[in-house]
């Protein structure tokens, strides 16, 4: 059972080390801009649906 997990836990070294291909530095930044730019549009746009329907409710029922 502990050779098998120490099997395990090398091979996951293996893969991680020398098998997977990491981003450049150049790509981690373009897509966190992008992750960033796409989060602050849904932000808006959850931001705009939300007064107008504050709006719409306050319409609906008068204080």
């Amino acid at each position: 059972m502990l050779k098998r997990f120490v099997n395990y836990c090398k091979a996951c070294y293996d893969e991680l080390a020398h098998k997977t291909t990491w981003p450049s530095r150049s790509e981690l930044t373009h897509s966190a801009v992008v992750v960033l730019s796409a989060s602050l549009v849904i932000a808006l746009m959850v931001w705009v649906m939300d007064l107008v329907f504050k709006f719409v409710m306050s319409s609906i029922y008068p204080n």
